[in-house]
């Protein structure tokens, strides 16, 4: 089940509201837990036993850390080996056996294995908590239901954001309810739902004829280098959204995790505006445990290429997912020790273009489907592939997409949120907002309903 779906918009979501508001305090917890099993169940039936297992066993080696200070190093890496074989298991078994077989001569048979939908993101939650219990950050959680809710919180179960335990842990025990946090929490989820739907779902549609063209310009690869990058940020920010005005709906306040990360001047910059939760958490949990930049020169570039690797294979188990990875890890790497200083003095309008070619390259790199055609997709931005300057394919799908791309550009920077700053505007955004976000939504679902192309690039990490 996906937010942007007419399941979860029109039957889920209003039922689980209606229940949990009406019943007491005392049991919203347990009301939230039924909720997120059986949205979870809902796609992946056989899958969630996993989930049911991590979140035991995490329950029982926190509090066996707390309890016995002798043993719980012990405890802390069987629990952490017990969470990381499930997914090592289900994301990388086959990419290890493929490239294991590149050297053998009788090949292994690859396993028939499903990805089960949001591994990546509650191992990662399950793994913060007992690092975190261990660490002392926060005591163990007595209650293995509340620990429960907290991992298979619906809201942020499937594609995140990552939300560390001792963030939400005061209000897993009391949380605020106010009719405006609510109606915070369903702009939010509008304002999510309607970049998905009417922004990256539409830029998906012209990545896929881009995709089957036989047709290619330069023009046409600009097109779709620069639709992708949208189509990426709309898709996951969007999501990110929704999750955090459903987390309002229910109480929750879960952190940001995307501050407008097209606007970054530097690729530092950058990765403190994208997928904030994530790189959080290696930062927390991989690069200051290996020594952060307190080390020397050497052991700074291996932290920080050993961090990048692991954030590349964390997105995917393919090689374009590593060299994405590593890509972003040397050019961090060159900025720190060379660039930073140059980039620094170069007029903000500078810096962002370099920052937007970067990850516009980068992007190429995560979307490609192979090697040959991410060069292919590179050099044809410049022409070097033989291809011409423009074509009347390409043209046709400038006009066509033109307006969408522009929506998006503007949508990706803070114009907006500057403009409603502005004294003499709240007011009349105040009228203005509910109509607006109204005709968002029942713009959006007219998509939905009429509309075939739905999918969530985040679903497969």
């Amino acid at each position: 089940m996906v937010f942007s779906s007419i399941t979860f918009l029109f039957y889920f979501l209003p039922i689980v509201l209606a229940i949990y508001y009406l019943v007491p305090n005392k049991l919203k917890n347990t009301i939230l837990l039924i909720a997120s099993l059986l949205f979870y169940f809902y796609g992946e039936p056989k899958y969630i036993l996993i989930m049911i297992t991590t979140i035991i066993t995490t329950y029982i080696f926190g509090i066996l850390i707390e309890k016995n200070s002798k043993y719980k190093q012990i405890y802390l890496i069987i629990s952490i080996l017990i969470n990381l074989s499930f997914l090592l298991y289900f994301k990388y078994i086959n990419f290890i056996i493929s490239n294991i077989n590149m050297w053998l001569t009788h090949k292994i048979d690859l396993i028939n294995v499903i990805l089960p939908i949001g591994i990546s993101f509650y191992t990662f939650q399950l793994l913060s908590y007992i690092i975190d219990v261990y660490k002392g950050r926060t005591l163990a959680q007595k209650n293995i239901l509340k620990l429960a809710m907290y991992v298979s919180l619906f809201p942020q179960l499937i594609a995140g954001p990552i939300v560390r335990y001792v963030d939400i842990q005061k209000q897993i025990e009391k949380r605020e309810y106010t009719l405006e946090k609510f109606a915070l929490g369903v702009r939010r989820f509008i304002i999510g739902l309607s970049k998905k739907v009417l922004i990256a779902n539409v830029l998906g549609e012209l990545i896929q004829v881009f995709g089957v063209s036989n047709e290619k310009s330069v023009l046409f690869y600009w097109l779709y280098a620069i639709a992708n990058m949208l189509q990426i940020y709309f898709d996951f920010s969007g999501y990110s959204d929704m999750a955090i005005g459903l987390g309002k709906m229910f109480g929750f306040d879960f952190l940001e995790n995307f501050n407008y990360p097209y606007i970054a001047t530097s690729i530092t910059d950058f990765w403190r505006r994208w997928h904030i939760s994530l790189s959080s958490w290696f930062r927390d949990y991989i690069y200051i445990p290996l020594g952060g930049n307190r080390v020397s020169k050497i052991k700074f570039v291996r932290n920080i290429l050993i961090v990048w690797i692991l954030t590349g294979l964390w997105h995917g188990a393919e090689w374009n997912f590593v060299v994405w990875g590593l890509f972003f890890g040397i050019l961090l790497i060159i900025e720190k020790l060379f660039l930073e200083k140059y980039i620094n003095k170069l007029p903000k309008a500078l810096s962002r273009i370099y920052v937007l070619i970067i990850v516009m390259i980068s992007f190429i790199i995560f979307s490609g489907e192979n090697i040959n055609i991410i060069m292919e997709n590179i050099q044809g931005l410049v022409g070097i592939n033989g291809v011409p300057l423009i074509t009347k394919e390409s043209l046709y799908y400038l006009k066509s997409y033109i307006i969408i791309i522009i929506v998006g550009i503007i949508g990706s920077m803070p114009i907006m949120k500057k403009v409603s700053e502005i004294k003499n505007m709240k007011k009349l955004i105040n009228i203005i907002e509910p109509i607006f976000l109204l005709i968002l939504f029942l713009v959006s679902t007219s998509y939905i309903v009429d509309g075939s192309f739905n999918p969530f690039l985040y679903f497969r990490f």
